[in-house]
């Protein structure tokens, strides 16, 4: 694979793969948080961002000449398996906070070479879709990091007063 625009083509499909995983990974997470009601409108918030994020990666695919359905499929049963696993652990808040704030690191390096990659093939429509895509995953990675704190305190708490902590 010499040619840049093939480069640049597999990453995409890489990260449509990776917004596939990451519906999967937050529809799972939503749906099990109860008690945090914070923490469910920002995951609910980046879901549709992450939605609209496919959407976006998916025309530039298809700009570009191609998909991503095999990669896809694998993504979302990895993300199906790593949802199934929140049921069976008691602090499944705090994990999946860990969980998630450890994507949108793995996410926001994977824009940054896409978008050099997009630059350096001479791809602006796909360059100004990774920036865009970008600054949402920044963004959630920083409502993560000034929360976490706060969600552990708010399990720790719940799990000393009896309460259902886990949600």
């Amino acid at each position: 694979m010499s040619d840049q625009r093939e480069h640049l083509h597999a990453w995409l499909r890489d990260a449509h793969a990776m917004e596939e995983q990451a519906i999967t990974m937050l529809t799972s997470q939503s749906a099990r948080l109860e008690n945090y009601p914070e923490l469910k409108a920002q995951i609910d918030k980046h879901l549709l961002e992450t939605r609209d994020q496919a959407a976006m990666l998916e025309r530039c695919l298809e700009r570009t000449g191609g998909t991503s359905t095999f990669k896809d499929v694998g993504a979302k049963m990895v993300a199906f398996g790593q949802g199934l696993s929140g049921l069976f652990v008691d602090d499944e808040v705090v994990k999946g906070s860990l969980a998630s704030y450890t994507f949108e690191q793995m996410e926001i390096a994977s824009y940054k070479i896409l978008i050099a990659a997009a630059e350096h093939a001479g791809d602006q429509e796909t360059k100004r879709v990774c920036e865009t895509i970008l600054k949402q995953e920044l963004a959630m990675a920083q409502w993560l990091d000034e929360h976490a704190a706060e969600i552990t305190r708010k399990f720790l708490e719940r799990d000393q007063q009896g309460m259902t902590a886990k949600r």
